[in-house]
């Protein structure tokens, strides 16, 4: 990371923390929520299969950016399905850039050349074990690690939604991510019970279990993007819910944290960990401040 753009964030959470502000930072924009395959765990592909313009997405793009947002992240559906003419996903990282935002990522399933090396990070799913990920999502592992190995550029980060097939395979995920090359880092993330999907939620016990697995992991030189501090929050259910500094654009419609905020009574439940370690960091938590400074310089 840039001493400019460090010196911005930095500014950004003193600022939140000192005044209890609730300015986004982060900032996703949905490009189509059209699919190649059909996850056991994904409740959102293939709805409307719409793919937005890129005229709209810029649109979209400018509007966050006019609110201070200084992280975007694409995400479909399958983002590298997006088109639009001539215009690819490419076309989107690049204009973002030069935009001004700081950080660019782009969210995955990794079916697709991996062929962009301007994105900050790709945030790339792999869930456990080659046969609990093929389980999950249809028999794509082996296509995938060809996928990473044939990236140009270090810059993807593996991404794992533990949920009740693949808590397992935590491990497995991490020696994935220290033995290629093209992998910067690994994430996880908790399975977030939307009502079809409700079967795969881990109970308190097996959380704290995985979290176990993953500290491990840590001790064992596995490059792992979460913040053990914020281990106990999540597996516990005691973090502050929504994040009010994430917001998702999905056509137009501004969403505050996630789209899943409009399922009743799920955000009770979230699994994901980065609105656990965004809230208590802007709620102040030093633990958090200081974990976030040394894996954010580490990794993006």
């Amino acid at each position: 990371m840039k001493i400019k753009d460090f010196l911005y964030f930095a500014g950004f959470g003193i600022k939140t923390v000192l005044l209890r502000g609730e300015k986004p930072i982060l900032g996703t924009i949905i490009v189509t929520d059209q699919c190649n395959l059909r996850c056991k765990h994904c409740s959102v592909n293939n709805i409307t299969s719409v793919m937005y313009s890129y005229r709209q997405i810029r649109a979209e793009m400018e509007q966050l950016y006019s609110m201070g947002i200084r992280i975007l992240f694409f995400c479909g559906g399958e983002t590298f399905l997006w088109r639009d003419g001539d215009k690819t996903l490419r076309d989107l990282v690049i204009q973002a850039k030069q935009m001004g935002f700081l950080i660019v990522n782009v969210v995955t399933n990794g079916t697709f050349s991996l062929e962009l090396p301007e994105a900050d990070l790709i945030l790339l799913s792999l869930d456990g074990t080659r046969e609990q990920h093929n389980e999950i999502r249809g028999e794509t592992y082996d296509v995938i690690l060809e996928n990473i190995r044939n990236a140009p550029a270090d810059n993807i980060c593996l991404y794992m939604a533990i949920n009740q097939i693949n808590k397992s395979g935590i491990r497995d995920v991490c020696h994935t991510a220290m033995r290629e090359k093209n992998v910067r880092a690994v994430s996880f993330n908790f399975h977030t019970p939307y009502p079809d999907t409700a079967e795969l939620v881990l109970s308190r016990e097996e959380k704290a279990a995985c979290c176990r697995d993953i500290v491990q992991m840590m001790r064992e030189g596995a490059p792992v993007f979460n913040l053990k501090s914020a281990f106990p929050y999540l597996v516990d259910q005691r973090f502050p819910t929504p994040c009010h500094q994430c917001v998702v654009m999905e056509n137009g419609k501004l969403s505050t944290c996630g789209r899943c905020i409009e399922v009743e009574g799920l955000c009770q439940h979230c699994g994901y960990f980065f609105v656990a370690e965004y809230t208590l960091l802007f709620r102040g938590n030093l633990k958090i401040i200081i974990e976030m400074l040394q894996t954010y310089l580490k990794y993006v």
